[in-house]
């Protein structure tokens, strides 16, 4: 695991690990949840009503 830089904050990825960015509105198209397949099994990542992101198996 990469260590974070000191002016990188705690809720920030590490530009050095993450690939690409993908904007939320552009995954939920409007649904409140959208299933995500992970090496053979559904994950369900869903927004609560605070507006917050849930990922359950």
């Amino acid at each position: 695991m990469k260590e974070k830089t000191a002016s990188q904050s705690p809720e920030e990825p590490s530009k050095q690990t993450v690939e690409k960015s993908y904007d939320s509105r552009d995954l939920f198209r409007g649904k409140q949840e959208i299933l995500i397949e992970h090496a053979g099994h559904a994950y369900r990542l869903r927004i609560t009503r605070q507006d917050k992101l849930i990922l359950t198996k």
